[in-house]
């Protein structure tokens, strides 16, 4: 009996030191070092004991080369890495080999993605932009009223469900009892310009964003000729004010369409939410949050504007197996008396997080192709000398 159970503990043992070894190899093989995440508050104060250290001096600079190697913010601006291949472009820099059986199903797949579902979906999305120009020509000449905007909202959600289809989407609405009302704010996180055509094909938006040229000014210019958009001019976009004017124009007018807005103001790879622009928040109304989250096993939604175009982003999506998309339609919020719209924002981005399973984050995603601003490095020295002073370190002469 005594040797039975030194045998079972040996057992034990070995599994454990085993199970200790996967996990090990597994992390060297992803690249990823899981490290825990401590506040300049739980590094620095435990240290001073009310003295100032020349060695805090090593926390900035730990923390500098940990952002050199993968900071949390970059990252969120390329394509999420995979735990498993999908038989598309490998997100894992360190897999190199594939046996024989998968190459074999790898081509497959290839000739399958391109010269099946490719023409067909190329097909189906130029048949969608050219009914809806023909549509909306036709439509646009009907006097104002309740036919025209009937119809106008028929042809536009019938033409981005093609569009839908014709990109390989496969979605999923959850809770459309909670669908924008006019009058209002939609507001949702933002991955793609497919965000529009999927949120589109569920119900019909005016949009608030730049006008463009080529084939997206034209699809613009069909929509407009049925229905009321807030499109500005490039010089426009920089002027916060006007752009506040317009939208609070458009929503004191409860017959007009829900406003669609994206406040994180560029794409981001849909593992996070990152900053809120405050501005569509300040314009009073009643804001109807939006969680969009895509399925990247399928197909990767992202749009890495900085790194590919418009029509390579098309391209890439209309290759891929399919974009499966859930989105849920969340309970509408107002602001709280005494709320300012910096608070209220963040309300918001946190309630479409939780939602769609992703990280908050309170970087502006303007960090894609802009330095950090200067206000973010006062805020870390702001933060520091306030950690010193309650250590009473200034005024007593205590420095090491």
């Amino acid at each position: 009996m005594v040797a039975y159970d030194e045998w079972a503990t040996l057992q034990i043992e070995e599994g454990v030191k085993k199970q200790k070894l996967l996990a090990l190899e597994n992390l060297i093989s992803t690249g990823i070092i899981q490290r825990e995440e401590t506040s300049m508050e739980q590094e620095i104060a435990g240290q001073c004991q009310g003295r100032f250290h020349l060695a805090d001096v090593m926390y900035f600079s730990k923390k500098g080369c940990e952002v050199v190697a993968e900071d949390e913010v970059t990252r969120r601006f390329s394509s999420e890495e995979l735990v498993s291949w999908n038989l598309l472009s490998r997100t894992n820099a360190n897999l190199h080999h594939a046996s024989w059986q998968l190459t074999v199903v790898w081509v497959i797949g290839i000739l399958f993605r391109y010269c099946l579902l490719m023409p067909f979906r190329v097909c189906l999305a130029v048949f969608s932009i050219l009914l809806l120009v023909s549509a909306t020509t036709v439509v646009g000449q009907f006097p104002n009223g309740r036919v025209k905007c009937w119809l106008s909202n028929q042809v536009q959600m019938i033409c981005a469900t093609l569009g839908v289809r014709g990109l390989g989407g496969l979605v999923h609405f959850h809770n459309r009892e909670n669908r924008p009302q006019e009058g209002g704010i939609c507001v949702a996180n933002h991955t793609s310009p497919l965000d529009v055509l999927i949120l589109a094909s569920d119900g019909c938006y005016s949009l608030v964003g730049q006008a463009h040229g080529g084939l997206l000014g034209l699809i613009q210019k069909s929509c407009m000729q049925t229905t009321q958009h807030v499109l500005f001019e490039r010089s426009e976009m920089k002027d916060c004010h006007l752009v506040r004017k317009k939208i609070r124009e458009h929503i004191a007018d409860k017959t007009n369409l829900p406003i669609l807005i994206f406040p994180e103001g560029t794409c981001i790879n849909n593992t996070s939410v990152m900053m809120f622009k405050k501005g569509s928040f300040e314009v009073g109304g009643t804001i109807h949050p939006v969680a969009i989250k895509y399925d990247p096993r399928f197909g990767d939604a992202f749009w890495n504007s900085t790194k590919y175009s418009m029509m390579t982003h098309i391209f890439n999506v209309m290759t891929s197996w399919a974009i499966v998309c859930n989105v849920w339609y969340l309970p509408p919020m107002v602001k709280e008396e005494e709320e300012d719209a910096v608070h209220f924002a963040n309300r918001v981005k946190a309630v479409i997080a939780a939602r769609g399973g992703m990280s908050v984050l309170p970087w502006d995603g303007g960090l894609k192709r802009k330095k950090v601003k200067e206000s973010f490095k006062e805020e870390q020295q702001k933060k520091y000398c306030q950690i010193v002073i309650e250590n009473g370190s200034v005024g007593n002469g205590n420095v090491c």
